[in-house]
């Protein structure tokens, strides 16, 4: 057997309202060992379930009004997904905000308002220059390591060097940055969260590359 007919290729489509309940629960299984939401949402028993809520929140409420996040998978399924926002229209308004706080401490219980300031001080560092934000980058567990993830980011950096538009995202796993580093992405600063104990994130820029330049990144970190 080919590797072509052991594994279908990827599709990457465009993430509609019909696929928020499997693009969240990809997102709360594949962030389930992720640093930082683990340290704010501690419950290994429920961690899945609220991140799948989490997830489920900003995509249908504050992402796909932008019509940019991205899924892929095999054969029609939802295998991994990714969240675009579009230049200057990155940050959330304060209206939009207020009106989340309740399904947030559905999410967050009495860990909301740690996880307000921990979300608000990466915020403070996000970049001003107009660029295209990868807010959230996921691959389900057991589809890890098929391209899944890279399909993604290809689909939108191709866009992104055609266009001469950056890239903007935030890796909360160390072990994640080398990857970025091969489609592009540097590291600009690891910035130091508030609260005892919580991990760093790394936050990484990329420029946009001349056509044929950017050369085959392989398909290791899918998550954050």
């Amino acid at each position: 057997m080919t590797p072509s007919q052991s594994q279908p290729s990827p599709t990457v489509r465009v993430a509609a309202a019909a696929d928020v309940a499997a693009v969240s629960a990809v997102l709360g299984r594949a962030f389930d060992d992720d640093p930082v939401w683990g340290w704010l949402l501690p419950d290994e028993a429920s961690r899945v379930r609220r991140l799948g809520r989490l997830f489920g929140v900003a995509l249908r409420h504050v992402h796909l009004p932008h019509a940019a996040s991205e899924a892929a998978g095999r054969d029609g399924a939802v295998e991994a997904a990714a969240f675009w926002d579009p230049p200057d229209h990155w940050k959330v308004s304060a209206g939009r905000q207020l009106s989340l706080l309740g399904q947030l401490l559905g999410v967050f219980g009495t860990r909301l308002p740690i996880a307000l300031r921990t979300l608000g001080a990466i915020e403070e560092h996000h970049p001003r220059e107009p660029h295209w934000y990868l807010a959230v980058l996921g691959t389900d567990p057991p589809a890890q390591g098929l391209g899944l993830g890279g399909a993604l980011l290809r689909s939108r950096l191709d866009r992104c060097d055609a266009s001469g538009v950056p890239a903007y995202l935030e890796s909360s796993k160390e072990r994640n940055v080398p990857y970025y580093e091969r489609f592009g992405f540097r590291v600009t600063r690891e910035l130091a969260l508030p609260g005892k104990g919580c991990p760093p994130v790394w936050l990484m820029w990329r420029d946009p590359e001349p056509p044929g330049e950017r050369g085959t990144a392989g398909e290791r970190g899918e998550t954050g």
